[in-house]
């Protein structure tokens, strides 16, 4: 759980301006002193978007960022560029707020305190194992397990995505889907926070990951039969979710098979 939630700024921000100042916030006359600092200014840069026969334009197009720039371990000049404008904003924000912080911590501290972190998801069965999604106090990921035949039986983790998000500053889990030998488990990863899904694939007999990696997904994947195939959808660069194909284990990507191609723009495929 992070510190730094909008809902928790708000709040405070709330507080701060409508509540009786606590004594261990500024008086008016301090926050009257805040007015010398001087907020940043984003330059405009004339950008018209042509679309349709229609202009729409879009002064700060400049900072929009490709996933490739958002990725790149270095940036380039003109990630640099937004970059340093939005910490000069946080930094604007830090400021003007900061006789709101002890507020924002009791804030937060009294929202934490309503939510059970140890919670738990109800188990479901499917092909004679129990499935459970839970948190352990203290962590901010779920882990995902099931139980063989029983809820007292042993708990096997399939995924700890406290460990797997440790790399990455965003971490999110699409779906899971488990052969119907129980031996094999695709999941999905978006490491960019773009809905832009990684499929990959788990050996649950010892633990270890399958070379196949499909990039650029909606999430979901479904099995064949045989547990040799499984079927996933892709997306365009809308991240319309518009082609079906079929991965065979153990063979490139570029190989998979399009069993379906939704053409129609206003429509989805899934």
């Amino acid at each position: 759980m992070q510190k730094t939630l909008i809902f928790s700024c708000l709040i405070a921000l709330c507080f701060a301006h409508c509540s009786p100042t606590p004594k261990h916030q500024n008086t008016p006359t301090t926050l009257m002193n805040k007015q010398h600092i001087t907020p940043p200014i984003a330059p405009v840069i004339p950008y018209v978007h042509d679309i349709h026969g229609d202009q729409r334009p879009d002064d700060y197009f400049w900072m929009r960022l490709s996933d490739e720039q958002k990725l790149a371990d270095t940036p380039d000049a003109h990630t640099q560029k937004v970059l340093d404008y939005l910490h000069a904003e946080n930094a604007y924000r830090e400021e003007m707020m900061s006789h709101t912080t002890e507020l924002q911590e009791q804030l937060y501290e009294e929202i934490k305190g309503r939510i059970k972190e140890d919670d738990m998801s109800v188990p479901f069965k499917e092909n004679g194992y129990w499935y459970i999604t839970r948190f352990e106090k203290g962590l901010e990921y779920p882990i995902y397990s099931r139980k063989k035949e029983t809820l007292e039986a042993a708990e096997e983790i399939l995924l700890d995505v406290n460990e797997l998000a440790k790399p990455y500053s965003y971490y999110n889990i699409g779906g899971l889907s488990v052969s119907r030998n129980n031996e094999l488990m695709v999941y999905s990863e978006d490491t960019l926070s773009r809905r832009q899904y990684s499929l990959k694939v788990k050996n649950l007999l010892n633990n270890t990951l399958l070379p196949d990696v499909i990039p650029q997904t909606t999430g979901s994947a479904v099995w064949s039969a045989d547990n040799r195939f499984f079927f996933y959808a892709k997306q365009d660069k809308t991240l319309r979710s518009f082609q079906i194909f079929r991965h065979e284990l153990g063979t490139p990507a570029s190989q998979d098979v399009m069993i379906y191609h939704e053409k129609e723009e206003a429509f989805s495929v899934y």
